[in-house]
């Protein structure tokens, strides 16, 4: 014979696992009102993430700017400054992304502080030097 004792009528059979059957304390499903408390918190954290940064979208314009510029200037026949132009702003774009916090580089953090800063140091130093290094062609 079986240690199990058989259910009565409108008794459910135990079943294996049953946190119920074995004795062990239930929690209780989170009631509504908690519920939305905790949405109401993750909400208000995504939010505090989320601002815009003046600072960063303002140098970010600056460096646009110098380089549409360096651009025109190479369109109207300087190409060695026009290029030094465009370098000097990558270079002062990667200043500007190592001295300024996450929150206040806008859109010049694109991925890890040190990624970006070495990516325009890289770009805005070979900029300079083939504009250095490239002899006049003569016409």
């Amino acid at each position: 014979m079986s240690d199990r004792a058989v259910p009565g009528p409108g008794e459910e059979p135990e079943q294996p696992g049953d946190p119920v059957a074995a004795g062990e304390p239930v929690e209780a499903a989170p009631s509504e009102d908690e519920v939305a408390a905790e949405l109401a918190e993750e909400i208000e954290q995504l939010e505090e993430r989320r601002y815009p940064s003046t600072i960063g979208g303002a140098f970010y314009l600056v460096v646009l700017a110098v380089t549409t510029a360096g651009i025109g200037v190479v369109a109207a026949g300087e190409w060695r400054l026009g290029i030094r132009v465009v370098a000097g702003s990558i270079l002062g774009a990667a200043v500007l992304r190592l001295v300024l916090p996450r929150r206040d580089a806008g859109m010049l953090a694109v991925r890890h502080r040190l990624v970006d800063v070495l990516v325009l140091v890289l770009l805005g130093s070979a900029l300079v030097f083939l504009s250095a290094t490239i002899p006049d062609q003569p016409v």
